[in-house]
């Protein structure tokens, strides 16, 4: 026999504080209830899996024009078998209000979706709507009926699926580690998008940035605080990290690069990651070392330069705090997406930053001396380590511009911590206009 569900009582008593709360609406299909999570007041919407009719959809209406008008988070708890056939047209009328209302307050406070059994049609649409998608590794989330899909897309439907689409988040184990889940991700983000960034009680993580041993996740937990990390979107765009956590207490957004190569999935992931940042004013502290961009016509038929262009408008566009740290390669279109607009530019002693690869470079412009040399492969790499040293390295790049100071790896924690505390005060404003155009 399998075994029981938690039900409602049992996850909002993990959600909320001492599983405390009032309740607000208590009958039908959809519940609602008030409280604080981890600290932060929030409002909680709850289906309890039977099918939704009209005044459910109406109470989640009024519960996000309430936490629009108080400045608190709004998190829904995902699970409906489907809606009232028998609302017709008035059904229909109600969703539309309702994803409207989603629309209208993104960005003015947090929405998250927890999703704990079935989230199906609209609701689906609303739940990847959130600024984080929450789910149960059982819980279920399609826009069309799963099992009439294809043979080839058997997990469609899944939350493996939905992670690996890039629509959830975070997966975890069931429903009470959603709620637990949701609850961390709330006390990393500021209330409303006036409201300022947290700031925590922390420990400094026990090993310093190692460049020979690099890795994205290794290096975002190089400069963190310690165990405060939660990372978003782990199956999608897999070189790329993306995480919230603190630095020196203060909450923060980590995008870190792999040191392989990028494909559009990766630049669409982040893009989207800073967006949530940039929505809630949350400091966002980049990790630069890759290869570059991926050498794929694939991947460019797939959207890969429009990505990119995305990314770089993305970043250019955000008036939230940005420090980069050039950790490693940083050449060519890849600093100028991911580093370039930043208010500080930290180059850590042994990176390259160049607008084309030292190799590459040095024979265009010592050509004729490398192949009228007797060994042109170690004229190449003398010219190469030359040309990198001299023109590519963390000094030249703050001689000439490209990078505000240098660091050791050893020190980037604190040089990040530094830079983090210095523009906590940054204040920017956009041109005048309806909304940007950038291709997405």
């Amino acid at each position: 026999m399998a075994a029981k569900k938690p039900g409602k009582e049992t996850i909002l008593a993990e959600f909320f504080d001492e599983g405390s709360y009032s309740p607000l609406f208590t009958d039908g299909a959809v519940s609602a209830a008030f409280g604080c999570a981890n600290g932060q007041s929030v409002y909680a919407v709850y289906q309890n899996g039977e099918p939704v009719g009209v005044q459910d959809i109406n109470k989640t209406i009024r519960v996000l024009e309430m936490a629009a008008e108080t400045g608190n988070p709004v998190v829904t708890f995902y699970n409906s078998n489907g809606a009232k056939i028998e609302g017709g047209l008035e059904l229909l009328n109600a969703n539309s209000r309702l994803t409207a209302q989603i629309a209208r307050i993104s960005g003015v406070v947090p929405q998250i979706a927890a999703v704990i059994g079935t989230c199906a049609g609209t609701s689906a649409v609303q739940a990847a709507a959130a600024d984080v998608c929450v789910m149960a590794k059982d819980a279920e989330l399609f826009l069309n009926a799963p099992f009439n899909a294809e043979d080839k897309v058997k997990a469609a439907g899944t939350s493996e699926f939905a992670a690996k689409a890039g629509v959830a988040a975070v997966v975890v184990k069931d429903a009470a580690e959603v709620a637990a889940t949701v609850s961390k991700i709330l006390g990393l983000l500021p209330a409303n998008n006036l409201a300022g960034p947290a700031v925590f009680d922390f420990d400094a993580p026990t090993a310093a940035l190692n460049l020979s041993k690099y890795d994205a996740k290794g290096a975002a937990e190089a400069i963190a605080d310690a165990d405060s990390l939660v990372e978003l979107y782990s199956g999608y765009g897999t070189n790329v990290y993306t995480a919230l956590g603190t630095v020196c207490g203060m909450a923060v957004g980590i995008v870190a690069t792999a040191k392989g190569t990028l494909c559009h999935k990766c630049t669409a992931k982040a893009a989207r990651f800073v967006r949530l940042c940039d929505a809630y004013s949350i400091p966002v502290l980049t990790i630069v070392n890759t290869e570059g961009f991926v050498r794929s016509e694939g991947d460019d038929q797939a959207g890969g330069i429009r990505q990119a262009a995305r990314m770089a408008g993305v970043y250019a566009e955000a008036t939230t705090v940005k420090v980069a740290v050039l950790a490693g390669e940083a050449v060519g279109p890849i600093y100028t997406v991911f580093a370039a607009s930043a208010d500080w530019r930290i180059a850590v002693e042994g990176c390259t930053v160049a607008p084309l690869a030292p190799e590459t470079a040095v024979t265009v412009l010592y050509k004729d001396e490398i192949f009228a040399s007797d060994n042109i492969q170690q004229a190449t790499r003398e010219k190469t380590a030359k040309y990198q040293a001299e023109v590519c390295s963390a000094s030249a790049a703050v001689a000439n511009g490209a990078a505000d100071t240098v660091a050791k790896p050893a020190d980037v924690r604190s040089a990040a911590a530094q830079a983090l505390d210095m523009l906590a005060t940054k204040r920017a404003v956009r041109l005048s206009k309806k909304h940007g155009n950038i291709t997405l």
